[in-house]
Order: C-alpha cells, then structure tokens, then sequence
C-alpha cells in the first residue's frame, strides 16, 4: 500500500479522533453545566443580571421578568417571573443564592416564579427564611401560595430532612421612602401611582454606581423624578401597536384589549424619551416580546429620543458599566 495514503488516512484519523473528543468534553461541560451545583458569587461593582427579558405573554427565548442585583456576597431579586429557577442556572447563579424579593406590583407575570425561588431553592441549600417585599398584599400572596404547598412541603421536609427556616418567607409590605441597606448596598423604594395597582420603582446604589429598576407602564413622571441621574434604568419597552396600525398590518387584536395594553406597559416608541427625562446613562430593555424581531429595529425606534447607550440582553447577560 502507498505509504504516503496509509499517512493520510493515519493523520485523517487522528483529527477525527481528537474532534469526537473535543465534542464529547463539550457535550460533557455542557450538560453538566445544567445539574451541577452552583456556589454562591461575589461581585466586585454593583451588577444587574438579566435573569428573564420577557413579560407576560410566553415565549421560548425569554423568560418571565426577574432581574438580579449584586454586589460583594449580597444578591437581590427583583420580580420572580415564569422559569425563574431555570433563569438563574442560565446566569450561572445558585436559585438558593438570592436573599430578598422585590415585587415591582402583584401582576401575576411578577409573582408566578415566587413558589419556584423559594421550593427549588430549599432542596437546593437555602436554610434561612427568604424575605419578601412588596406592595400592599404581598403578604395575602404569600401566605397563600405557602398554603397551597403546604403539605407537599410538609412530606417533602419530612422525606428528606430539610430544615424548616429554608422554606420560611419574612413579607414586608412596603410605602414610598421605604430603604434598606446591607454592608455597601443601599436599596430604595419609590411609589408609581396611578395604575390598576400598588407598584414600586427600586433604586440600587453601591459606591459610585446606581441602577433603577421598574416594573410597570404607569406613572412615567414619577419614575423620571426617581430615576433621575442613575447610571442605569432597567425597564420595559413593549411593541404594543395602535389599533389603527394593528389594522394596517394584518393583527387581528381587539382594538379595546389594544388601548388597555397601551395603558399597562410602556411602549418603545415612549421609553426613550422617558429615559432622557431621567438623564440616566444607559437604557436597559426588558421585558421584551415580538415583533419588532431585530435589535436594530427596537434601537432604532428608541435612538431618536435617547442620547444614551442601549442594552437589549439575553437571558443570563450581567451588566456593569
């Protein structure tokens, strides 16, 4: 046989071989990457983590709204949307890790995660109380939603020994003005009124930095007044057309249902000259759902109005500065 060809195939081989290799370790990262457990971080400057991007409606490539806050050893919720846990293991952040809940408002696509931070966080470590804050009836929602789980947390506790402060939630119900601080982190509160219901804004500082994070389409002047001078506001930018346009472009959407959108959400075409008002420095989007598909298409609509940078994250992105 030629020997140069028994080379070739011998050579041939080898880079098969070390491909089904490299694969197989990258399958391996990869799946193990789903199960194994996470250890608890540290964050060196304030960062927000995109945990969900979407809202209300579903949608496979985003989930529901949650936004993490950290700094140093200290790690906040904001909203515990759909597949919260799931979203936390995708930013690589133990479900277990994070020791407060801010409820920007009691809208279900807020709150529908809660029962799954505090039970999957529970059989994955937490062994002390998760705390709760939120507007006025956020202690009817917990107490409720621990009363409907409360003998499947009783066998599951019993089975496999957990202990019972992991699966203990402390609920503050909050006004405006409300603050809290924890080592270099201080957390504030501001009321946004004049919505369906109660609903907060939260602003987050550490150091030199600041990040505001909200919920709801209502109240834009408030929230520009408490915004005002962050480095970073982290809000929605809905695609919610008028119905004359809806019409135009063949959405076959109840032009009422429509208006009542339009006044629950803030749409791209007014999160841009909201984010000015405020002067902040940089425009997180959030709470996103299609059409527009492309990130240009968002940016565009939204770069007349704001100076600033814009950020459209995935699931799991961190932002900084």
């Amino acid at each position: 046989m030629n020997l140069r060809l028994v080379g070739f195939f011998l050579v041939l081989g080898v880079v098969m071989f070390s491909w089904l290799m490299t694969f197989g370790a990258w399958q391996f990262q990869n799946v193990a990457a789903r199960v194994v457990p996470i250890e608890p971080r540290s964050f060196a400057e304030l960062t927000v983590i995109a945990v969900g991007t979407g809202g209300e409606y579903e949608n496979p490539a985003r989930g529901g709204p949650a936004t993490a806050v950290a700094v140093g050893k200290h790690m906040l919720l904001v909203d515990a949307g759909r597949s919260v846990a799931e979203g936390l293991r995708n930013a690589m952040i133990s479900v277990s890790q994070p020791e407060m809940l801010l409820l920007t408002n009691l809208l279900p696509e807020n709150t529908v995660g809660l029962d799954d931070l505090l039970l999957t966080g529970w059989i994955q470590g937490r062994s002390e109380p998760l705390t709760v804050v939120g507007p006025t009836g956020t202690r009817d929602l917990v107490e409720g939603l621990l009363a409907a789980h409360a003998r499947g947390i009783a066998a599951r506790r019993e089975a496999l020994g957990l202990p019972a402060g992991g699966v203990e939630i402390e609920t503050v119900e909050i006004e405006d003005g409300w603050s809290f601080e924890a080592d270099d982190l201080t957390v504030s509160a501001g009321s946004l009124p004049g919505g369906p219901l109660a609903a907060f804004a939260y602003r987050f500082s550490a150091g030199d930095r600041s990040a505001v994070i909200a919920g709801t389409g209502w109240a834009e002047d408030a929230l520009v007044a408490f915004a005002q001078g962050a480095d970073l506001l982290v809000h929605e930018a809905a695609f919610i057309p008028d119905p004359e346009v809806a019409e135009k472009i063949g959405v076959d959407t109840d032009p009422g249902r429509l208006r009542r959108e339009i006044a629950l959400h803030t749409r791209l075409e007014e999160v841009g000259r909201l984010a000015e008002r405020a002067g902040v420095e940089k425009l997180v989007l959030v709470r996103l759902r299609p059409p527009p598909v492309y990130d240009i298409q968002i940016t565009s609509e939204i770069g007349d109005a704001f100076e600033g940078s814009i950020v459209i994250p995935e699931d799991g992105d961190e932002i900084t500065r």
